[in-house]
């Protein structure tokens, strides 16, 4: 088998217009899902109520469905139920289906990579000993001024390889997004490919892309963690 390299040079160049829009779905998503699921952490370890009984029913809804799943079901039917509702019911006359679909994947991505990082934070936040938040409290310091100045570090530090993990894995994900027309990386080689059935020198192309993309990602989480494990040589010192 001969590879076509002059196919392969150029949905490199097609392809490489696509890393932008993975990057804006994945940086996107870790805005939203950072604060959402730490916050949806804390509420799980104080809470006791139907609050809590909700988050740990979605966080296990979401883990427990893949995310293909989650992508039909929010791009196919949610839209359709709303425009049934928006169209035929209270008469509002919008087309839901205007709206860009790289709103769709911010929806989805999001919603996953949000119940994920909550059991990360959560586990993390557990690493930290509760004698620390009442020697601070003690000290004079606020609950949310013992959170950022104490507890937060640490937990942080503790959560960082599982937050590389789940960085990778989000941004692994984003060529779902071809599903729901996004023009990412793997939707614009696919239809490079469709032309000449080129599939596997395509995918060759994909496969070396995501390679770099997820190293580089490593490499930054590799930076962070040696710079904010600073203050374990100090207690150490």
């Amino acid at each position: 088998m001969k590879l076509n390299t002059q196919f392969m040079g150029q949905t490199l160049i097609h392809a490489l217009a696509g890393v932008p829009v993975t990057l804006e779905i994945t940086i996107v998503t870790l805005l939203i899902s950072v604060p959402l699921a730490f916050l949806m952490a804390l509420a799980r370890i104080k809470g006791r109520g139907i609050g809590n009984r909700i988050i740990s029913v979605y966080v296990s809804m979401i883990r427990s469905t893949p995310v293909v799943l989650q992508i039909l079901f929010l791009y196919s039917l949610i839209p359709t139920l709303l425009n049934y509702l928006l169209n035929q019911v209270w008469h509002l006359d919008i087309n839901i289906f205007r709206v860009n679909p790289i709103v769709y994947a911010f929806v989805v991505f999001s919603l996953n990579t949000t119940a994920i990082l909550s059991e990360v934070f959560r586990s993390a936040l557990l690493t930290v000993g509760k004698g620390q938040m009442e020697a601070a409290l003690c000290a004079g310091l606020t609950s949310w001024q013992a959170y950022i100045r104490i507890v937060i570090p640490q937990a942080l530090v503790s959560a960082l390889p599982n937050l590389c993990n789940t960085s990778i894995n989000l941004l692994k994900s984003t060529s779902l997004a071809f599903m729901m027309t996004v023009k990412d990386i793997m939707a614009i080689t696919k239809v490079d490919a469709a032309f000449g059935y080129n599939y596997i020198e395509a995918y060759l192309v994909v496969f070396v892309i995501y390679i770099v993309l997820c190293t580089v990602v490593q490499l930054l989480f590799t930076f962070i963690e040696k710079n904010l494990s600073g203050y374990k040589k100090l207690v150490a010192g």
